[in-house]
């Protein structure tokens, strides 16, 4: 897990952003959706680009698709062929780095921020989420701040993750727990081995 940082404010109702930073969550509140949000799968190439232009890191040739949903593409790394898929969020409050071929299903969920709960000011605690290369976080599932996902691990459909996950782990549930290795057989609850796409 990585740790949180917790960002100044002075109340609970104060931004923890600058006013920088507040004007460049406007624009791209605006520029996502005119510019992307309609665009057909095959106009990837202009998604990457606009993200981009707006300081996400991009290697090689990613997917994100167009109602795909990041709340700040300076905060964003992408691998080749890592994918963002339909209606995923991407809420990079901190950092998140989807590593080379990794998948994020449709509305699933990566959580990068929260708050000092027990502080009056609630500050917000924001920790990077890192998805390993070949990983797979299935739809609808909901990744907390500082997770990082291994290698080629599996995340169920509509799983919760709250610690890390091993790499080749296959986990589902609410919380997350293991019920295999995507190289083993799979233990008594039933859920079967995914294999591997790399053979």
């Amino acid at each position: 897990m990585t740790p949180l940082t917790t960002h100044s404010q002075a109340d609970a109702y104060a931004s923890p952003w600058s006013t920088r930073r507040r004007l460049g969550l406007l624009l791209w509140q605006i520029a996502w959706p005119l510019t992307c949000g309609w665009t057909p799968k095959p106009a990837n190439a202009w998604r990457l680009c606009v993200l981009r232009w707006f300081g996400a890191e991009i290697h090689g040739r990613p997917f994100v698709h167009g109602r795909a949903r990041i709340a700040q593409p300076w905060n964003l790394t992408l691998h080749d062929r890592a994918c963002l898929g339909e209606g995923a969020v991407a809420y990079s409050l901190g950092p998140i780095e989807i590593g080379a071929g990794a998948t994020i299903a449709q509305e699933a969920y990566l959580c990068t921020g929260t708050h000092a709960f027990s502080s009056p000011a609630l500050e917000l605690q924001t920790a990077l989420i890192r998805i390993g290369p070949g990983a797979f976080v299935g739809a609808r599932s909901f990744i907390l701040p500082g997770v990082e996902i291994g290698a080629r691990a599996v995340v169920g459909a509509a799983a919760v993750v709250t610690r890390d996950v091993a790499a080749g782990s296959v986990v589902a549930g609410n919380p997350a727990r293991v019920l295999g290795h995507r190289d083993r057989p799979a233990t008594a609850t039933g859920f079967a081995s995914t294999g591997s796409r790399s053979g």
